[in-house]
């Protein structure tokens, strides 16, 4: 579908905005990453977000190289075996 250059109403530049992390993470379809493509293309408030959106994750990624220490792990591990079997229980 070709995106033309039109008046884009807030709503789907909201649902384009929605779609923006699964298109960073490679996670849309063919389809749907050329729609979200072309409005970036005409669009320049979302292209903004997107690239903001973007810069984030990728400080993110960058910052999460770092191994919890093993005390902070070990706890951590416990209590995802409790809530695991309150769930079981519940």
């Amino acid at each position: 579908m070709a995106h033309e250059h039109t008046e884009v109403t807030p709503a789907e530049c909201a649902d384009y905005l929605e779609q923006i992390v699964y298109f960073i993470d490679n996670e849309l379809d063919e389809a749907d990453c050329s729609a979200v493509r072309a409005h970036l293309d005409t669009c320049n408030p979302c292209l903004a977000k997107y690239d903001l959106q973007r810069t984030v994750k990728q400080v993110v990624a960058r910052s999460c190289s770092e191994v919890a220490p093993g005390d902070l792990r070990a706890k951590i591990m416990l209590r995802l075996e409790q809530v695991r079997v309150e769930i079981r229980e519940a």
